[in-house]
């Protein structure tokens, strides 16, 4: 059984058709310029055609599939430097969302990301290079949401969504990875610290290694 089919069991909500096609396109299951016909994907997640459709109307909207004019849609090709521009723009936007959270994290949530901290630190040693791909999810999305910056936190998400294919295959890599865990450590570790500038600059820090080693992909 396909990843994705296993992701359609799983979920087996209409309501999550949106979210297992994200995830599909993000980990390459669906590779760029791929069809996406409606019957298909209906069958495949026992959706209707209008739970699809919609699906595919808001995945347009977020950069990640391309609606052709009477020939349905397909995933949209995000070249490497298109893929580097946009981690450019995040730069800014995601640092700002670092130091918000530096700002305003109150106890609990110190723990939860110094318990992130730990399991990320764990997967890269254990070599589950899928879990750790999976912590840096999270850690993305709980440091949005963390900050309170609800513009800032829609602007990543869509951004993030169309960057991320090309990160999954540096995450794959496990030397880029041991890299990586260290950076995220060091943006927990100045959150956690309740220092902004400390968090945006490690933020920075991160995402321009990112660039670098994108540039140095095959």
């Amino acid at each position: 059984m396909s990843t994705i089919v296993q992701d359609a069991t799983a979920e087996g909500s209409d309501a999550r058709v949106t979210d297992i096609i994200r995830s599909a396109i993000v980990r390459g299951d669906y590779a760029p310029n791929q069809r996406l016909i409606e019957a298909d994907l209906s069958d495949t997640f026992s959706a209707s055609r209008a739970t699809v459709r919609t699906a595919l109307l808001e995945l347009a909207n977020e950069g990640l599939v391309e609606r052709l004019p009477n020939r349905g849609s397909r995933v949209r090709a995000i070249s490497l430097e298109e893929a580097i521009e946009i981690l450019e723009v995040r730069i800014g936007v995601e640092g700002l969302c670092a130091a918000k959270t530096a700002e305003s994290i109150d106890d609990e949530h110190v723990h939860e990301l110094l318990r992130l901290r730990q399991d990320m630190v764990d997967s890269v040693a254990e070599g589950d290079l899928v879990e750790y791909s999976r912590l840096n999810r999270l850690l993305d999305q709980r440091v949005r949401a963390l900050s309170g910056h609800a513009t800032a936190s829609d602007v990543l998400g869509r951004l993030h969504a169309q960057s991320v294919r090309h990160q999954f295959k540096l995450s794959s890599r496990p030397q880029r990875a041991k890299i990586s865990v260290l950076e995220h450590a060091a943006i927990i570790d100045a959150i956690v610290a309740r220092d902004p500038e400390a968090a945006e600059r490690a933020v920075r820090v991160h995402l321009q290694s990112v660039i670098a080693a994108l540039r140095d992909l095959p």
